[in-house]
């Protein structure tokens, strides 16, 4: 049985064909004539989900994951959006301990037709309190973070931060500070993009696999200083 799930772990042509098309009939009607469609195309990224989890698990602490807790629904939550769509342009799942609903930084995958897929991690619309425990760690111990995202592995894979930045500096820190490009960063989120072609290929759930190693070790310095720090005092 686990060699015929592996088997499917791999996305095919119909899958992003469906998902194209979709953008373009972006209606219940259509979509409920095409279900067997999406139906095929749910299975393999349930495929390539159980293929990433196998994946990670000798480095990653996923007990107790299943693939379901990973995935995200198609349909959109429409209820306060002028976009009435009701379904997705992509599909998508995120793997952290329990899950898409972790409440940790976790890996991020969406695959999306029109090279547009990626994985992407890191810090994306922190709270208020979590910024200012990055800037903390920015302005005494930034050597760690800068060990991390400036390795050439890291910038190889990942070559450009996304996020917003501040077009000041943040109340309580000099303007002439070193780490000024830092220090002014709202969200400092790491993507790596994938080509049609790539998204198709059958070694795709492990690149995945790889790319998520490469950006472990920023994941656990955030998922620290955020949480673990915390969780490390209410223990002692």
């Amino acid at each position: 049985m686990k060699a015929k799930t592996a088997a499917k772990a791999v996305f095919t042509a119909p899958t992003l064909e469906f998902m194209s098309e979709l953008v373009q009939n972006n209606n219940r009607e259509w979509f409920q004539a095409n279900r067997p469609r999406y139906d095929a195309a749910k299975a393999e990224l349930c495929g390539v989900v159980e293929r990433v989890l196998a994946g990670l698990s000798p480095f990653e602490p996923l007990a107790n994951t299943s693939v379901k807790d990973c995935i995200f629904r198609i349909n959109r939550d429409i209820r306060f959006s002028k976009d009435k769509a009701p379904y997705k342009s992509n599909l998508a799942f995120a793997i952290g301990p329990g899950g898409r609903h972790s409440g940790r930084i976790d890996y991020y995958v969406h695959i999306q037709p029109g090279n547009q897929s990626f994985l992407g991690a890191g810090m994306w619309q922190p709270t208020p309190a979590n910024l200012a425990k990055f800037r903390q760690e920015v302005d005494y111990n930034v050597q760690e973070l800068k060990d991390i995202i400036e390795a050439d592995e890291f910038k190889t894979y990942f070559p450009e931060a996304h996020g917003e930045t501040l077009k000041v500096m943040p109340k309580g820190y000099p303007a002439d500070h070193p780490e000024i490009d830092l220090l002014r960063r709202k969200e400092l989120f790491f993507m790596h993009r994938y080509t049609d072609k790539e998204v198709l290929k059958p070694t795709f759930a492990d690149e995945i696999v790889r790319g998520c190693r490469i950006i472990k070790p920023y994941c656990d310095l955030l998922n620290y200083l955020f949480y673990d720090e915390k969780e490390e005092q209410v223990t002692l």
